[in-house]
């Protein structure tokens, strides 16, 4: 059979009145303004709290009573809350801490849920320290220097309340190393700064002479605990510091810490370092 022969006459194409366009025009713009009521709401919805990604950052250096507030502050609760959970958080401490986690409360930053209490934030932290401070490299450079690892927290934790800048820490090391060997008191403001509950680099003749187990001035060794919490960086200082016979030290500007054996070079550096307070 043979097929039909194709209608081959032009078409006419169908255009929309003036009135007809106007119409399509505004039901368009009703469908975006339903999707867009809809989206809305989709996108700036809020996650559920456990699942914000909020966290808490503890940076090196901090001390215990600034980690406690931080830690309440993050998780909502009232002041002292976190102190107070300290004594009966079963944390993972060195019998020599005799319950006191300073030193312990490893600095970094940590995933708050709302099933995170101040209870199991703390442990978090401290079992943090035990696994890094409980590594190999840690335990044998403490054996190597003849003292604990707890010793070498207390150590980690003045080279990071001390030290200017990073490079500086190894030196600061072994200037307390030295001072430790030779019996010497180590003469740290920042043990008197913890002391005292505060941070300064303004001591005075009054302050060496407070009565405080941590008053290095007085007191010969070390203090009886760390005096903050110290990072890898001033730990790996604690156990390796650089050879050096230095047994003093003082930043006499920003970036500039000098290190020496000789006292009178020391005096001269101090007096330096006190003719820049004044004129800054």
């Amino acid at each position: 059979m043979a097929h039909d022969s194709p209608d081959t006459r032009p078409r006419r194409r169908i255009r929309p009145t003036r009135r007809g366009r106007l119409l399509l025009l505004i039901g368009a713009v009703l469908v975006l303004g339903v999707a867009a009521a809809v989206l809305v709401p989709l996108l700036t919805r809020e996650p559920k709290t456990a699942e914000q990604g909020r966290s808490l950052t503890i940076p090196e250096g901090w001390r215990a009573s600034q980690v406690y507030v931080a830690a309440d502050k993050a998780l909502g609760e009232p002041a002292g809350t976190t102190e107070n959970a300290v004594p009966t958080a079963n944390l993972p401490l060195p019998a020599e801490a005799k319950g006191n986690p300073e030193g312990y409360l490893f600095p970094a930053t940590y995933p708050i849920t709302s099933d995170t209490t101040p209870k199991s934030l703390l442990r978090y932290m401290v079992d943090t320290a035990v696994s890094r401070f409980g590594a190999d490299h840690i335990t044998a450079g403490a054996e190597r220097n003849d003292v604990t690892v707890y010793q070498t927290v207390t150590i980690a934790a003045i080279v990071q309340a001390e030290a200017d800048t990073d490079s500086d820490m190894a030196k600061v090391a072994r200037v307390i190393h030295n001072r430790l060997d030779r019996g010497m008191p180590l003469q740290m403001d920042s043990t008197l700064n913890y002391a005292l509950n505060r941070s300064t680099l303004d001591t005075t003749t009054g302050d060496t002479k407070i009565d405080s187990p941590y008053n290095s001035y007085e007191r010969k060794g070390l203090p009886p605990t760390p005096i903050g919490n110290p990072g890898e960086q001033a730990m790996a200082a604690a156990i390796s510091p650089t050879p050096g016979p230095w047994l003093y030290f003082v930043t006499v500007a920003p970036g500039d810490t000098r290190f020496t054996d000789d006292y009178a070079e020391q005096q001269r550096n101090v007096a330096e370092f006190n003719r820049n307070r004044r004129e800054g």
